[in-house]
């Protein structure tokens, strides 16, 4: 126990340090990752925003980054699966906490996250995301467009998020028509996986619906992703409801017949071949959780997104 500490969150000398706290104890930041709001030398930076005002059916996402922060302390001491790496070996990462939103005025919610993110790319660390329900990929994309351009979009959801919006809305089903509009995606370089329900305009992006993805193998996915998104810089979107309800109950609007976790953790992990730009995962709902399933398969696919950037780094 002598080389052993507890709430590195709070105790860590170093950025890249492994933490040793014992899974059921300890300051419950994200993999263990130093609480900061300090960017200097962070190579990657974990951000919670706690918004759910836009949801049209289950409220609640905005507990989802105190979730997935709890989910993730079981996969902080040993070498990360699959990719068989310590990532915080050569990679810093930094827990910057949560966005401080007023719940009483929601129409300054975009702008508020917009210029948070913006002020932490400017730092030019990669910013992984955990949501709060979907809307808050708005603002996300447009600052993440504002440095990199307009962007492909890969993302993983039960719905297009294509609704119609008269650009006043929050509303977290028409975040994509939005930003197909105002030219922040790519929607020719852009693909939707494991959708299961139908919106009037699929604004020419590219779909695989669940009854597709059900048929096809996970490196065939991979592989339509990588052909489709080519090398375009991009962003990852990923809506837990993307899961069907027996491996994500805790979302607020599941949708039966969709992919397993198993199954879509395995798509990511084939993804290195994307120029990933910055990444989410949204609309994890722990009210609606039995024994943190959904918690523990969304704070996997953040574990993935920073697994894919540790190999990038490595190859560099």
């Amino acid at each position: 126990m002598a080389n052993k500490s507890i709430d590195h969150a709070f105790t860590a000398r170093s950025l890249t340090s492994a933490a040793t706290d014992p899974t059921y104890a300890g300051a419950l930041s994200f993999m263990r990752r130093k609480y900061t709001k300090s960017l200097k030398g962070a190579d990657a930076v974990v951000w919670g925003i706690p918004f759910d005002a836009a949801v049209s059916n289950r409220p609640g996402a905005r507990f989802g980054p105190q979730a997935i922060r709890r989910a993730s302390v079981i996969m902080d001491n040993d070498p990360q699966y699959p990719f068989d790496r310590d990532l915080f070996e050569a990679m810093a990462v930094i827990d910057y906490g949560d966005c401080l939103l007023d719940y009483g005025n929601h129409q300054k919610t975009p702008a508020t996250i917009e210029r948070e993110a913006a002020k932490i790319l400017s730092s030019g660390a990669f910013l992984m995301s955990m949501g709060g329900d979907h809307f808050v990929t708005w603002p996300l994309l447009k600052a993440h467009a504002a440095r990199h351009g307009s962007l492909a979009m890969v993302q993983f959801d039960a719905h297009q998020d294509t609704w119609f919006d008269d650009g006043k809305r929050i509303d977290h089903g028409s975040f994509v028509g939005r930003a197909v509009r105002d030219g922040v995606i790519d929607p020719t370089r852009s693909i939707q996986v494991g959708i299961r329900t139908h919106a009037p305009e699929d604004c020419g992006i590219r779909i695989l619906y669940g009854h597709e993805v059900e048929d096809m193998t996970a490196a065939q996915i991979a592989r339509t992703i990588l052909d489709h998104v080519g090398d375009a810089p991009c962003y990852v979107t990923f809506d837990i409801d993307c899961l069907d309800p027996a491996f994500a109950p805790g979302t607020g609007t599941p949708v039966a017949g969709g992919p397993s976790s198993a199954r879509m953790l395995s798509v990511l992990q084939k993804l290195g071949g994307l120029d990933i730009r910055g990444a989410d995962i949204v609309e994890v709902a722990p009210a609606y959780d039995h024994a943190d399933i959904t918690a523990i398969a969304g704070a996997s696919v953040a574990m993935h997104y920073l697994g894919l950037l540790a190999e990038r780094r490595s190859r560099r």
